[in-house]
């Protein structure tokens, strides 16, 4: 479980989180709701594309509010552990991960310059706003390009030079530089 701080008291995420499907993330905002739970990797679709397979949860915290500049957002807070495959060693080894990102919403792209320095940029269709989607993109957002095992060394740091390969070889075809047409 992550023990997750606010306003100086600790408290415990639930097991079992009542997070909906879809929110109105400006009622969210008014109410100052907050959703804490797990979700199961097996439920992240897109993330799970990029993972060795899809054991384990996500521990959350999403917190809907306003800042002292006015801005409406929410702090997505998460933690899991990611299977993911060495591109060195093509073995299976586990990522650790932990989320703190402050979600600014707006409503254009255009808005996005005028978010404050911290936020990152959450773009809200009518719809409404997918709260296991936002702790998802944030998870995808945190893979790396090229996931290598701790402690795994490189196989091989400077490659040969062309020039030095082919130049050790003889040339099939020089025999033919004497041949006249």
């Amino acid at each position: 479980m992550i023990d997750f701080v606010r306003c100086g008291i600790y408290h415990r995420a639930p097991v079992n989180p009542t997070l909906p499907e879809l929110v109105d993330p400006w009622r969210m905002v008014s109410a100052r709701r907050t959703f804490a739970g797990r979700l199961p990797l097996s439920a992240m679709r897109r993330l799970a594309e990029g993972l060795a397979d899809t054991a384990g949860d996500v521990e959350y915290e999403l917190d809907f509010d306003k800042d002292e500049a006015s801005v409406s957002g929410v702090r997505v807070r998460a933690k899991t552990v990611l299977p993911l495959i060495c591109q060195r060693t093509l073995e299976r080894f586990e990522y650790p991960v932990e989320i703190d990102a402050k979600l600014g919403f707006i409503v254009d792209e255009a808005d996005e310059a005028a978010l404050p320095a911290g936020y990152e940029p959450l773009l809200l269709d009518a719809a409404g706003l997918r709260p296991a989607d936002a702790i998802e993109d944030e998870l995808i957002l945190a893979l790396p390009v090229f996931p290598v095992k701790p402690g795994t060394q490189e196989m091989q740091r400077e490659w040969k030079a062309a020039v030095e390969i082919e130049s050790t070889k003889p040339n099939p075809f020089a025999a033919l530089k004497n041949v006249k047409l």
